[in-house]
């Protein structure tokens, strides 16, 4: 019986994700596409502070 509220929840969401407007960083997608040093330097920080990363996100495709 409680299916009717999580499914309007559900389709509360897909609404907001279908007709919202998100607002895109340039500068950051800038730095990324430009591969600087300093982005990759703060990936392998973040790679040494999740604890559950085996480190083989590379190779897996």
């Amino acid at each position: 019986m409680g299916r009717g509220r999580a499914k309007a929840k559900q389709t509360k969401v897909a609404r907001e994700l279908k007709y919202s407007t998100p607002t895109t960083d340039f500068d950051a997608l800038q730095r990324e596409l430009s591969g600087s040093s300093s982005g990759d330097q703060h990936v392998d920080e973040q790679r040494d502070e999740d604890p559950y990363d085996d480190g083989y996100d590379e190779y897996r495709r």
